[in-house]
């Protein structure tokens, strides 16, 4: 899918969270579920690095330009170590290593190891990187127009405000972990279930997405999950745009609303 119907996702997926843990008895406090809907909407763009066209790679400038490349290069060489024998051969990295579930644990676990041991400037940045990424997904048009450094401000901006108002008692910086010294341990939740959600986008496409590997299926390590191919599209079909993303939207607002229900 494109970067906007991979947010739009993210964010209903986490909306939807919050709807089903309040139903079961623990709403989120407000400001969780809001950074966490943010964050799991750039984080639904993050396993695009792999590709040097993808929004991602606009995101941060020559950074995340040169970063894509480099991950490209990483995801193309653990493929071709790895491939089975019904693996075909590539030229590149894309819709490989960071596209699986493996992944998608290894860098919320980090996150939430780097929120834990970094102090305040580690959640900081954990916030604006998502924030940036969430603007430049769910504001495209207008992130497209502007320039990088409105936005860059933009997401510095709110991930200092935000930081802040979790800080305040009750508001949710030891959500779910409330022992001391694990204060925001679950930032790294909604960067897990936003790059699962982006996986699982991509397994609707006509090329599927091997959320699967290590795990091997058949003759193949790398093989592409999805639905039988008379019910995938191509990405940026009208599919995405005219049935997907209004779904996404009228999702995420039930899930809103269930989850604000009980706050």
């Amino acid at each position: 899918m494109m970067g906007p119907a991979h947010s739009l996702s993210g964010a209903a997926a986490w909306l939807g969270v919050g709807a089903a843990v309040a139903a079961a008895g623990h709403p989120m406090p407000w400001p969780v579920l809001v950074v966490g809907t943010l964050i799991c909407a750039g984080a639904a763009l993050a396993p695009d690095l792999d590709h040097k066209s993808a929004t991602i790679s606009r995101a941060f400038g020559p950074i995340s330009r040169v970063l894509c490349g480099i991950i490209d290069k990483l995801s193309h060489s653990v493929y071709k170590a790895t491939r089975g024998h019904g693996d075909p051969r590539r030229n590149g990295g894309h819709r490989t290593l960071t596209h699986t579930w493996l992944w998608a644990v290894l860098i919320g676990g980090g996150a939430s190891a780097l929120a834990v041991t970094g102090g305040r400037w580690a959640v900081l940045g954990i916030l604006f990187v998502h924030l940036v990424l969430a603007v430049e997904g769910l504001l495209w048009r207008a992130a497209r127009t502007s320039s990088d450094v409105l936005v860059w401000l933009l997401g510095a901006t709110s991930a200092w405000i935000l930081a802040g108002v979790l800080n305040e008692p009750g508001n949710g910086a030891d959500w779910l972990f409330s022992d001391p010294g694990q204060e925001y341990l679950w930032l790294g939740l909604p960067i897990v279930l936003g790059a699962l959600v982006h996986d699982i986008g991509d397994a609707l496409t006509v090329s599927g997405c091997p959320i699967l590997w290590p795990i091997p299926v058949g003759r193949k390590r790398w093989y592409p999950v999805g639905p039988p191919k008379a019910m995938r599209f191509r990405a940026g079909s009208w599919v995405e745009l005219k049935v997907l993303m209004p779904a996404f939207l009228f999702l995420g607002g039930l899930g809103g609303l269930g989850a604000l229900e009980f706050i």
